[in-house]
């Protein structure tokens, strides 16, 4: 929700350029082998090495179309295990040879690396969304979220980036939190997805 927030409502009114970065829920939770969870992360982690495969290829764009199309597939469409990652990447004119990188650990010291970089700014104690820019002093900083169940219009989107950017810029600020009390509404499909 927040990437469409950010990708939908935000970019088109502000200067805001989007650096897709991953961050790896097996790596940050360390689920038990066998439990739903682990499978559930292990899915999304072999994600994430197709996506930095895809980045050696068509660098942060081709990230984004990525992330884009899977997020779509597992959330639109309610389907994290039933697409074959190939066949996305094929549909959304990414070579299909990406999907190689699925299972193989040799990508994970990358995804490590990455992720480490975006926890430095926020710590270890938080888990994603983490929005990262540089504040009004020129120190860049991270913060965890916003956690939003939806995208709000563009006038609401925009001040609540505009708040998020005021409270990066204040020492000492570290967090505002309440309860969720409702599931995230994903809203239409985007465009450029094909169905599979």
């Amino acid at each position: 929700m927040t990437a469409r927030w950010v990708v939908d409502e935000v970019t088109p009114d502000r200067d805001v350029r989007v650096e897709w970065e991953p961050i790896s829920l097996m790596f940050k939770n360390a689920p038990e082998p066998g439990s739903d969870r682990h499978r559930t992360t292990s899915r999304t982690h072999g994600m994430l090495r197709v996506m930095e495969s895809v980045r050696t290829e068509l660098g942060n764009e081709g990230v984004f179309r990525a992330y884009w199309a899977f997020g779509t597939h597992i959330h639109n469409d309610e389907n994290l295990f039933d697409f074959d990652v190939a066949e996305v990447l094929a549909a959304i004119g990414i070579d299909r040879g990406h999907a190689r990188a699925f299972g193989d650990g040799s990508w994970d010291g990358e995804i490590r690396r990455r992720m480490d970089a975006g926890l430095a700014l926020v710590g270890d104690d938080v888990g994603t969304p983490i929005i990262a820019m540089e504040d009004a002093r020129g120190n860049r900083v991270g913060m965890f979220g916003p956690v939003i169940t939806r995208v709000p219009d563009r006038n609401d989107s925009l001040r609540l980036w505009d708040g998020l950017v005021a409270v990066t810029a204040v020492p000492g600020f570290w967090e505002l939190k309440r309860t969720r009390t409702e599931n995230p509404e994903f809203g239409e499909r985007p465009a450029g997805v094909p169905p599979l």
